[in-house]
């Protein structure tokens, strides 16, 4: 009986540090894009953070994504907390893992309005971590039965998530590279852009191999990739040959995934 009544303990606080934790990253959300008179996040940090800021950031349309995010996250909040899903053996698994990645979040606006440049770096590398643990769980847990809401808000949020802040860490460490890196490096920046998308083609493919070929993460990756290369074509620093190389790595991350999700699909699998 004493056991019985330490898990339902235990699962009834996992429910209330997930709403917490969305409650935190909302305000440090809403505070970041410059509300109560705030600076928004782009400005912040001498404008390191803007469009502008490195050869690897994306265009500002690019960002919208989050809202997707965060409506995502909202509502496996509020799903997680149904008396139904207290006692879940995957929101046990995962809960506590997604209010982890929620906080990181949250703390990463933090930094960025109230830390130094140096600081997001570390958050945000931080909540990849936390995120590429979070959904490789995700995967090992998924099981077909249970159903299209769990797959959306745990596996497609989680995924969306992992794919986005992947792309974001790269902007958020070229941003502070730029500032700290001599004025003559700028000369390389085609060479050393291309080398870095490289690698980002490297982790994608690696994230969609080891999550069973997932399309999510590759889904924000190719979004962030596309507006890297609108920025790239159209906006300051311009940079043709990055530009063509994101969208090159974009095609490369989404098309295997998309080929075997649409095989699956073919096939009548519907698996997530």
């Amino acid at each position: 009986m004493n056991t019985t009544a330490q898990a339902r303990g235990s699962d009834l606080a996992r429910q209330i540090v997930v709403l917490s934790a969305v409650s935190f990253m909302l305000i440090a959300a809403v505070i970041g894009a410059g509300a109560f008179g705030n600076t928004a996040v782009q400005d912040q940090q001498g404008g390191a953070l803007d469009t502008d800021g490195s050869y690897l950031a994306p265009a500002g349309p690019a960002f919208s994504i989050w809202s997707v995010i965060y409506v995502g996250l909202i509502l496996y909040s509020v799903w997680q907390a149904l008396p139904r899903q207290r006692a879940n053996a995957r929101q046990r698994a995962l809960g506590w893992l997604i209010a982890l990645t929620m906080v990181l979040n949250g703390l990463w606006l933090v930094a960025a309005r109230f830390g130094t440049l140096v600081l997001t770096v570390v958050v945000i590398v931080l909540l990849l971590a936390a995120l590429g643990y979070t959904f490789r769980v995700a995967v090992r847990t998924r099981d077909s039965r249970d159903g299209v809401v769990d797959a959306v808000l745990i596996d497609g949020v989680t995924g969306l998530h992992l794919g986005w802040v992947t792309l974001a860490t790269v902007a958020n460490t070229a941003a502070w590279l730029t500032t700290i890196v001599p004025a003559e490096w700028e000369g390389a920046a085609d060479a050393i852009g291309i080398g870095v998308l490289v690698v980002v083609a490297l982790i994608g493919l690696g994230i969609a191999w080891r999550s069973g070929w997932r399309i999510a993460p590759a889904l924000a990756l190719a979004w962030g990739l596309s507006w890297l290369a609108v920025e790239r074509f159209t906006g300051e620093p311009q940079s043709a040959p990055i530009g063509v190389t994101a969208i090159v790595v974009a095609v490369v991350v989404l098309g295997p995934p998309a080929v075997v999700r649409l095989g699956r699909l073919a096939r009548g699998s519907g698996r997530g």
